[in-house]
């Protein structure tokens, strides 16, 4: 994102005109903008929107902002004001060379109260839930917050299969000047962007659409799922990292064995026309190692104790704008060598849109790959309506609300998931109803089903809810551990789960790095009383996310989830009559997983992933925010990418 290169200019509109809408919430996407020509040198395209009065709730504190259908923009520490999005796609290639916005009448309002700010994010961890709300130095300022009435992204990213130009607008009807606590707002906006196309298209080679890559010795058991994939059209491409590494396709570059892969990744797209990259390869033990059999890239990002956290959207995010022009996204934009970096002033900015739609079969030895290739084949070639058609919901009391909103949000998020899947069987497995245990999650999977969406809390084996009202600070309660995954007996039938928690997909553990964790916690916090925070519960080879995809004779097909914290939030802090908990953050993630499959159609499991960590960056401020950009950089795909979405039968 290059800000400083495009001007935005802002008039008074004096009369309303558009050709397009800007939708509350977030928009469709349009589709490529027919251009009007602007003298000989630029094409534009125009939207406008009409907005409702806002009105103001006064809470003990602060007062709140709110516009009836709009959700608000949450930046910690910053005043909440209410927002929507506009998305704009144009070919890849497009330079986008101005911004102009109109709005009508300029009204102000003077308040009483200082504008709430926004609260920082929870951990789905296990420990308690403290809501933070403080006032950043912008309320010291004599400007308006934003300092525009629009804001926007662009960004590269692939969409429906085509590398496109992203241009996402946020647009504000309310701005805030902190010092004279005074609401400027206006009912009517006007945009009009102005834009030069390509030349000529861009990426159009077409030889291959997936690219598999794992070590030498992984070769002859992926070649089934080679000639499997090229039976169903899906043309296919085995190459090994020592090929990689020793320039047998493309010249090797990079500065390390990750951006070695990300580079050849990268010329794959230019000269094959890839679409899809499955990594096979994770550890090379699950007993001790610090090994890569496909190499990972950890994020700078730190959150709490946790300083690194696992990132495949690295291998994914190839491409950037900068001053017009697409590069190579190193996600080292500071050039200090520090790659994915967030601390104090030394922030990366990262483009974060999947240009190509990556998973990860993270194997660790030849049965676990005998067995993902068997599963795959056989999903893809016998996958049944019959059970395929069932979802299983798993969630309670994620947080103890302080707010005065009792929301049981793991069951509100699965609710949601009930109302997309709105055709398939629903099994609930809630806290409020006494049916969150083990016997009984392992009973409803073992039935098959098509999705499963446990929404609690996590630790790298165990997936738990919280009980408040037996413990205010929660008791826990232990619903799914790596140990009972055997126990499922679902044979083929095999879901897609999601798993909203933390650490759940931590794919780098081992036996030996979580039961030194595991006597490290029973030393200091249980022996010796002191204070450690723990991510493992029990001693486990690998995590729950991987477990479900490599169990042979069940288990799942694939799985979503954290390889880190996963953030999550309480209340109605907006006060739009909407729980937060779903407007937001991971569970915000995972819902548009559900969308982009029931509502826009979209069955094959990369391209719901892309699509969702897209649809997020260009929601949310993901380069401002580091709870938004951490949510995105830590959810992986534990799988296929270009597995179709309840087979090919």
């Amino acid at each position: 994102m290059k800000k400083k290169v495009i001007s935005i200019m802002v008039f008074v509109l004096l009369a309303m005109g558009g050709v397009a809408s800007i939708a509350e919430g977030i928009a469709k996407k349009s589709d490529i903008p027919q251009p009007e020509m602007e003298g000989e040198k630029f094409h534009a395209v125009e939207a406008s929107a009409q907005f409702k009065e806002p009105y103001i709730i006064e809470e003990e504190d602060y007062a709140v902002v709110v516009i009836d259908g709009m959700k608000s923009h949450r930046s910690a520490e910053y005043p909440m004001l209410p927002y929507t999005t506009k998305v704009m796609t144009f070919p890849l290639g497009t330079k986008i060379e101005s911004i102009e916005v109109k709005t009508s009448e300029i009204k102000i309002i003077q308040l009483s109260k200082k504008i709430k700010p926004a609260p920082e994010p929870i951990s789905l961890n296990m420990e308690n839930a403290k809501v933070e709300i403080k006032e950043g130095s912008i309320y010291e300022s004599n400007e308006p917050y934003p300092s525009d009435w629009i804001t926007y992204n662009i960004g590269v990213g692939i969409e429906n299969g085509k590398h496109v130009v992203f241009l996402s607008i946020h647009a504000f009807p309310c701005r805030y000047i902190p010092a004279s606590n005074e609401l400027l707002y206006t009912n009517e906006m006007e945009i009009k962007v102005s834009y030069t196309p390509p030349e000529k298209p861009l990426l159009q080679n077409d030889v291959y659409d997936l690219v598999i890559i794992a070590p030498s010795q992984y070769s002859d058991a992926l070649q089934p799922l080679v000639e499997h994939k090229e039976n169903h059209g899906i043309k296919t491409k085995l190459v090994t990292t020592d090929e990689v590494y020793g320039s047998v396709y493309f010249p090797s570059q990079g500065r390390d064995d990750a951006e070695r892969i990300k580079y050849f990744i990268k010329n794959a797209i230019e000269e094959w026309g890839i679409k899809y990259v499955l990594l096979a390869g994770g550890l090379s033990s699950p007993i001790k190692s610090t090994t890569w059999l496909v190499p990972v890239r950890y994020s700078r990002l730190a959150h709490g104790d946790e300083k690194f956290t696992l990132c495949d959207l690295y291998f994914a995010d190839i491409y950037k704008y900068e001053d017009g022009n697409i590069t190579f996204d190193d996600w080292d934009s500071n050039g200090n060598g520090i790659i994915a970096e967030w601390s104090g002033v030394n922030k990366d900015i990262l483009d974060l849109h999947p240009d190509v739609y990556v998973g990860r079969l993270a194997c660790r030895t030849m049965k676990e790959v005998n067995t993902v290739v068997e599963k795959i084949i056989k999903y893809e070639n016998e996958c049944d309506p019959s059970w395929f058609k069932r979802v299983v919901l798993a969630g309670g009391d994620t947080f103890n609300d302080i707010s005065g909103n009792n929301f049981l949000e793991g069951e509100i998020a699965n609710q949601k998931v009930a109302e997309y899947l709105d055709d398939f069987e629903a099994e609930k497995i809630w806290w409020s109803e006494g049916k969150v245990n083990q016997k009984n999650m392992v009973e409803a999977l073992g039935k098959g089903c098509g999705f499963v969406h446990l929404s609690g809390h996590g630790s790298p084996g165990v997936w738990f809810v919280k009980d408040y009202i037996q413990n205010p600070h929660g008791k826990y309660i232990w619903a799914l551990d790596v140990y009972h995954i055997p126990l499922l007996q679902n044979g083929d039938k095999l879901p897609i789960v999601v798993i909203g928690g933390c650490h759940n997909s931590m794919f780098n553990t081992s036996l030996y790095a979580s039961t030194t964790d595991v006597i490290k916690t029973i030393i200091i916090k249980y022996i010796l009383g002191k204070p450690y925070l723990s991510y493992y519960w029990i001693p486990i080879p690998e995590c729950q996310g991987w477990w479900f995809v490599k169990q042979s004779g069940g288990g799942a097909i694939a799985t979503f989830g954290c390889t880190g914290y996963g953030l999550g939030t309480v209340g109605d802090s907006d006060r739009d009559g909407i729980p937060d908990c779903i407007q937001y953050l991971l569970t915000w993630l995972e819902l548009r997983f559900f969308k982009l499959y029931a509502e826009d159609g979209i069955d094959v499991l990369g391209e719901t992933w892309g699509n969702a960590i897209s649809d997020y960056a260009n929601t949310f401020d993901c380069n401002k925010n580091s709870g938004d950009r951490k949510t995105v950089e830590d959810w992986v795909l534990l799988g296929d990418p270009s597995l179709k979405i309840g087979g090919y039968s």
